[in-house]
């Protein structure tokens, strides 16, 4: 069952899938951290763990999907979306390093670059929108594949794949983190604050 996209300059109803699966994110975010937290140490645990987090990764492609499909857009989708996204892969930098499995000057590069561009992107919009560009978007998938591995209960041989593929999402993160100040930089310097 679709509804009829929304009429040009109206926006749709907030009750809808994509802000349904943001809202099932968000609440996956706590049960994620206390599986994590609680059994860090339990194969089992740490297998069921990840498919949590994959579950929840996976809901944002699918509710963006259904988004741009359907042309369901809402305020409230704006919103919340980048904060789901932001609080699930921020727990699941933090927990690594609570748990001692992720040095936390990682956690740290990592989490100022993502707040501080969302809070940017957010203060931005008086001059424009910043979309996600290309380099913003495989950072993401990167970021998803590195925390992904590190979840997993590694054999000892298999742990240089995964710090081989968080520090490719680490580099990935402050490479894109540069190109959106230096877009920001010039649609400040492009034209004044929309009205």
């Amino acid at each position: 069952m679709t509804a009829d996209p929304p009429a040009e300059g109206r926006e749709a109803s907030p009750w809808n899938l994509p802000n349904a699966l943001t809202v099932f994110r968000i609440i996956l975010v706590p049960v994620f951290a206390w599986m994590l937290l609680a059994h860090p140490d339990q194969p089992g645990w740490r297998i069921a763990t990840t498919l949590v987090f994959a579950l929840a990764i996976g809901t944002d492609w699918i509710d963006g999907y259904l988004a741009r499909k359907y042309k369901i857009v809402t305020s409230f989708g704006k919103l919340a979306d980048p904060i789901a996204d932001k609080a699930l892969t921020g727990m699941a930098f933090i927990g690594l390093s609570i748990i001692g499995e992720l040095w936390w000057w990682v956690t740290i590069v990592i989490l100022v670059r993502e707040w501080g561009i969302t809070v940017m992107r957010f203060v931005m919009l008086r001059y424009g929108v910043m979309a996600a560009g290309r380099g913003g978007k495989i950072k993401t998938v990167v970021q998803a594949a590195a925390l992904i591995i590190a979840l997993l209960p590694l054999p000892g041989w298999a742990l240089p794949i995964s710090w081989t593929v968080m520090g490719a999402a680490l580099v990935l993160t402050v490479i894109t983190g540069i190109d959106y100040v230096l877009e920001a930089r010039r649609l400040r310097a492009a034209g004044k604050p929309a009205e």
